[in-house]
Parts: C-alpha cells; structure tokens; sequence
C-alpha cells in the first residue's frame, strides 16, 4: 500500500465524512417529510371529522345551513393548524429518529464518523419552514380566521324564524312565541308546503295550517311570510269562544331576529391592534402567539436527544417521555399566559421564562446524549 503523507489522509478522510453528512442529510430530511406528511394528514382527517360531526348535529336541528357548516369548518381547520403543524413537526422528528435507532442506521451513521449533532442540520431544515409557516398562521391567519368566524355566527344568529326552520323538523321561534313545521322546501322557487304554525297572541292559542306558502316583502322594507289556503284554529277546543278560519291569503310578519351581543373574542383581535393596547390581556394574548411558533422549533430540536432507543430496554419509554415534556410544555405555557392576564408576571418575563427552561433543558439532554453516556461507560 501507497504510503501517502499524513495531510492527503486527513484531507481524504475529510472528504469522505463531508460526502456521508450529505447523504446523511438528504436521508433524514427526505423521511422527516414522509413521516411528517403522514402524521399531520391523519391529525388533520380527525380534527375535521370531529368537527364535522358536531357541526352537522346543529345544522340538522336548524341552527346551522349546510354553507355555514363548510365555512365554519374551514376556519376552525385554521384556527388549530399552528397546533396541527407543531404537534407533526415534533413527532415527525421524534418517530424518524426513533425508527434509526431501533433499525441500527444510528449505529452504522455513527460508525463513519457522523455524531449525534449532524442531525441539527436536516432538522433545522425541515423545521424552519414549518416555524415560519406556524408564525404565519399564528400571528396573521389564525385572527382573520377568528373574525370571520365571529362575523357568520352573528349572521347566522340574525336569521329570521323562517330562514331558520328545516324541512321536516319542528323549530321554536327566537321569540318562543311560535312553532314552526316546514314539510318542504323548494330551493329554486323558495316556496313552502305542508306548514303548520303553532302560536299564542293576546294570550289566546292558535294554530294554522296551510298547503304552501313563500315569503314577500313590502314596499317599507318589512317581510311577511304569506300563506294559501289553509285554516286557523283559535282557542281552546269545545270551548264556547273555539273558532275555525278558512283563508285563501294569511299574512304573517316575519321579525327580524336582532344579533346576540357577543363577548370580545381576543384571538379575533389583529397582532397589530394587540401591540397597540399592551394591557394584561393583550399581553397574555400576544405571548401565546408568540410562543407558538418558538415551542415547535424547540421541540423539534428537542426530539432529537429524545429518540434515542436502547434495542435491549424497552422502546416505548423515549415516547412516553416525548409526550409528557410535550403536554408539560404546552401546559406551562398556558399557566404563564393566565399569570400574565392575572397581573402576577409581566409580560417580558412570561414570553421568555418557559421557553428559556425548555432551552436549558434542550442543552442538557444533548449533553448527556453526547458525553454522559460515554463517562458512564469509563467509569465502570
């Protein structure tokens, strides 16, 4: 064998490890991907058929319209995505890492010179776009989301009695004055069939029934719902005063229903307008946004000491472990948020405080990683 000068070697040497951190890379980030994509589709396909299913419980009792149910879905999916995202970044990270360990690939990684901090790299990379993306919805997206989720609900809210009936189903005014019953709707024509209405007026009980119907509106702005050929009963039957009307035309006017003053919706609030009035709520409102997008690179970074798996213990620990700094994490940024609603912290030290304890607690996990283990196999 050649002998070459002890510089080639090391630049040959260096070469080598230069060309393995690039596979190395390109293979982290390319099943960093694959397992993030595959995570995130599946917390997605259960947060919106959660969602789904509820939304379709008020829309059959009337309270919703079927418009009103994509569009509230819609902006719900928003509104959770920054948690959505971060939730599968962390275990994107976490479940590829673990897999290495449990298949020996750390093992033949580590062998040809490649350590455990290589790996920042392909994190950083496939962590950062998906920060600056949760930063995006949290600060920009997830209010606009908000607003106009307040808007629909009020508009909703505001519906007459009649746009609020269903087909099929009977249906309390707002008034809780009338009953309505609706047999069908013609969406094209918005004509009735089949309604019956049950109401009480100067202290009498009445009840109509009519083959159709459809609604009109006068020349001054006010809506009637008109009604054909039907009868009104009025009173108490066998009683004396009991009486029975046969209509061709019945007018009924139709009360516009007024909105609900609903309470003030923080996270409805632009970044912008919470900059601008720095008080307790403000405050608390702009840390939690704020620390979205910080806890998912922190914990991106943290699931990589995280996934270490001894083959000869047992493999579920490092996951069990994952998920309770997680839900810590999260926990003890929403009890730092409410001290600083409460006025018991300020606000600079609750945007930074936790966020600087999951830091050190990132150092030292790497440390131990990388020189714990190796001290405590020279000790013995």
């Amino acid at each position: 064998m050649p002998d070459y000068p002890q510089s080639d070697r090391q630049k040959s040497k260096s070469s080598r490890t230069i060309i393995k951190g690039g596979i190395f890379h390109r293979v982290l980030l390319r099943e960093f991907w694959n397992t993030g994509m595959a995570v995130f589709v599946i917390l997605a396909a259960i947060f919106i058929f959660t969602q789904l299913i509820r939304l379709l419980g008020e829309s059959a009792s009337g309270m919703l319209t079927e418009e009103g149910v994509w569009a509230l879905v819609g902006f719900g999916a928003l509104t959770y995505l920054p948690t959505l995202l971060s939730i599968s970044l962390f275990l994107s990270v976490l479940l590829t890492l673990s897999r290495c360990y449990r298949d020996s690939e750390m093992v033949v990684w580590f062998s040809s010179g490649i350590d455990l901090t290589r790996c920042l790299r392909p994190v950083l990379s496939f962590a950062l776009p998906t920060v600056l993306l949760i930063a995006l919805l949290s600060l920009v997206l997830v209010p606009w989301a908000q607003t106009k989720s307040e808007e629909l609900m009020s508009r909703l809210e505001s519906r007459d009695d009649v746009a609020l009936a269903a087909p099929g189903v009977f249906r309390e005014s707002k008034q809780a004055d009338r009953v309505f019953f609706l047999e069908q709707v013609d969406e094209i024509s918005k004509k009735i069939s089949n309604v019956f209405i049950e109401s009480k007026q100067a202290g009498r009980e009445g009840i109509i029934v009519a083959a159709e119907g459809k609604q009109e509106m006068a020349e001054n702005g006010d809506r009637f719902l008109v009604l054909f050929n039907g009868k009104r009963y009025e009173g108490v039957p066998g009683a004396a005063d009991y009486k029975i009307f046969s209509f061709e035309r019945y007018a009924m006017r139709i009360e516009a229903a007024e909105a609900r003053q609903r309470p003030e919706n923080l996270k409805a609030f632009s970044t912008f307008a919470l900059t601008k009035d720095l008080n307790q709520w403000n405050a608390a409102e702009l840390i939690w946004r704020i620390g979205l997008p910080i806890s998912a690179l922190l914990l991106a970074l943290l699931a990589i000491p995280l996934s270490y798996v001894n083959p000869r213990a047992g493999r579920s620990y490092n996951l069990i472990l994952a998920l309770v700094l997680y839900m810590t994490y999260n926990n003890l940024l929403g009890v730092v948020t409410s001290w600083v609603r409460q006025g018991k912290l300020d606000m600079v030290s609750g945007l930074w405080v936790i966020h600087c304890l999951m830091a050190l607690l990132l150092l030292l996990f790497f440390y131990y990683r990388l020189f714990g283990c190796t001290w405590r196999r020279l000790g013995r």
